[in-house]
């Protein structure tokens, strides 16, 4: 089946499998265009066009688009850099997050589609100098599995989210993020490098972003630093390591 379609809502929770109760895998944010891959009458099966992961979604909260539509708002796409803001849309305000999907020159308004929006606050777009500049910013967000944004993130969509907003678009897992990047020798390692930790038969399992040589911002629990070396990170009481070190990967 060949059909796009982008996410209408502010945030469409993707399942596992066709029904509500199922695990919730990763999100979709506003303006985000997916393949559709499966129609069934309550949930449909997509592919994300930005990271090509797939589960199934509510269709009330996707629309579809014909070829050229996708290839307009491809064209024009940009990301939110602000943590929250409100466009107007025929239903009324709706408000979006970070790492939505907008238009790059959009001023006043701007069109998914048929579908219009308005812009009542402009959009910041902010410079960032670095991905720590953006990471800190998520400091005491909420750990939620499969999550994507300021009110719930999870390790992987952590840095999927924080690199994008600087232009490096990363795999949603911490297991597929791995395979990216140039390797770097422990005592090497800056500020933005990407560090990895495993479980005990050596599958990356979580990922964090080096603040430091001695520290590290990564969403367990909530976003927070912690403190980590050459074994992995360390609890705060400083009596063990709460993951166990696998390596370290420069993406910039």
């Amino acid at each position: 089946m060949d059909v796009s379609a982008y996410c209408t809502v502010s945030i469409s929770p993707v399942r596992s499998q066709p029904q509500d109760s199922s695990e919730m895998v990763t999100q979709l944010l506003f303006g985000e265009i997916v393949d559709i891959i499966e129609e069934t009458p309550k949930w449909w099966k997509i592919r994300s066009y930005f990271d090509n992961y797939e589960g199934w979604v509510d269709p009330k909260q996707v629309k579809k688009l014909s070829k050229k539509e996708v290839g307009r708002w491809l064209n024009g796409l940009s990301y939110l850099n602000d943590l929250v803001t409100t466009i107007e849309t025929t239903f009324g305000p709706q408000r979006i997050v970070r790492g939505s999907f907008i238009s790059h020159d959009s001023e006043t308004s701007f069109a998914i589609g048929n579908d219009h929006f308005g812009i009542t606050t402009p959009f910041s777009n902010t410079n960032y100098s670095s991905v720590t500049e953006i990471a800190k910013e998520y400091l005491n967000t909420p750990y939620l599995w499969g999550g994507k944004t300021p009110f719930g993130i999870d390790c992987s969509g952590f840095t999927q989210v924080c690199f994008r907003l600087i232009g490096i678009n990363l795999p949603r897992d911490a297991s597929q993020q791995v395979e990216h990047g140039a390797a770097i020798d422990f005592s090497d390692r800056l500020a933005g490098d990407v560090v990895f930790f495993s479980n005990d038969a050596g599958k990356v399992i979580h990922v964090g972003i080096c603040l430091s040589d001695s520290e590290i911002i990564h969403a367990s629990g909530q976003v927070r630093i912690d403190k980590y070396d050459e074994q992995g990170i360390i609890h705060y009481s400083g009596e063990y390591h709460t993951h166990q070190f696998h390596s370290i990967k420069r993406m910039a």
